[in-house]
């Protein structure tokens, strides 16, 4: 892995594979790492610069030096549907990405952004149009509160969660995820991965504000139904965290997007869909050969 100096912080990254670059965006509190292996490996065999990083704020990328807020303040704004304050927002995460690609020179990449890292796909394409060829969406919503909503049971559980510590935080990991991602979750195979990840970094702090990122960015559906780029949304049928009217809102909002649903996803990216997923977004970047760029403004 290596890191680079972009947009005033510090961002850790790894580059598999040649051919096209295809920046991938991870989800909230997640890292780089957290992005299975054998997906990554399937895009890189299919001809893609796979470019994955470790957002603002987690893994080995510069912690934001801001009071994170409280899992109270942060489940009241949810729950309300209430604006909160946030130490930055999605469209300064899209300048992250944007900044490590102008580090990496790379013109233009495909975006593939996994839940918040979706929305930050979403955010690159409104507002850097020139440097996205094709976007993909999954298991993402478009900011609308109306749409995308976990279920009451997932709220239910995270407001009688413990608070995050050291000690607690694979099982912790593991309890939640158990909970929200589809019929094909490995309870072992997750554990290896969040001790893994747990050792390379650990902070609650930075999912926090991140968190607050997402609330505090609003919603993005005007912006989106003005995007002129090659889009695939895909959601999982299951999905309990982001449910499905998340994907069906952004495919309506964004012109000439395809929705892939897959009725044993929840919010994961299942092993037993990983070459169907693979194969729709390289059609997809075909697609952004044929189309003409388009800016969809600032």
């Amino acid at each position: 892995m290596a890191s680079v100096q972009a947009n005033g912080i510090t961002i850790e990254y790894e580059v598999q594979g040649s051919g096209e670059p295809l920046l991938l965006a991870m989800g909230l509190g997640g890292q780089l790492v957290d992005w299975p292996q054998a997906f990554v490996d399937l895009l890189a065999d299919a001809g893609f610069r796979v470019i994955r990083f470790d957002n603002r704020d987690i893994g080995l990328s510069t912690a934001i030096d801001a009071e994170p807020p409280t899992r109270g303040q942060l489940m009241k704004a949810i729950a309300l549907q209430r604006p909160m304050p946030s130490a930055y927002l999605l469209r300064d995460m899209a300048a992250d990405a944007v900044g490590l690609l102008d580090a990496l020179d790379v013109d233009r990449a495909h975006v593939v952004g996994m839940s918040m890292g979706g929305m930050i796909g979403q955010q690159l394409a409104i507002s850097f149009p020139e440097r996205v060829a094709s976007l993909v969406s999954v298991m993402s919503t478009t900011g609308n509160r109306r749409v995308g909503r976990p279920s009451p049971r997932v709220i239910r559980k995270a407001l009688r969660r413990p608070e995050p510590t050291p000690e607690n935080a694979i099982e912790q990991g593991v309890e939640l995820f158990r909970e929200i991602c589809g019929p094909t979750f490995d309870e072992a195979e997750f554990r290896l991965l969040a001790k893994m990840s747990f050792e390379r970094s650990y902070r609650p702090e930075g999912a926090a504000r991140q968190l607050a990122a997402i609330i505090a960015s609003g919603d993005r559906t005007e912006e989106l139904q003005q995007l002129r780029v090659p889009t695939l949304v895909v959601h999982g049928l299951v999905d309990t965290l982001v449910r499905p009217s998340g994907g069906i809102a952004t495919a309506r909002a964004i012109p000439g997007s395809r929705l892939l649903m897959f009725n044993d996803m929840g919010h994961d990216l299942p092993y037993t869909r990983h070459a169907e997923m693979v194969a729709a977004i390289a059609a997809n970047a075909a697609r952004a050969r044929e189309a003409t760029p388009v800016s969809a403004g600032a």
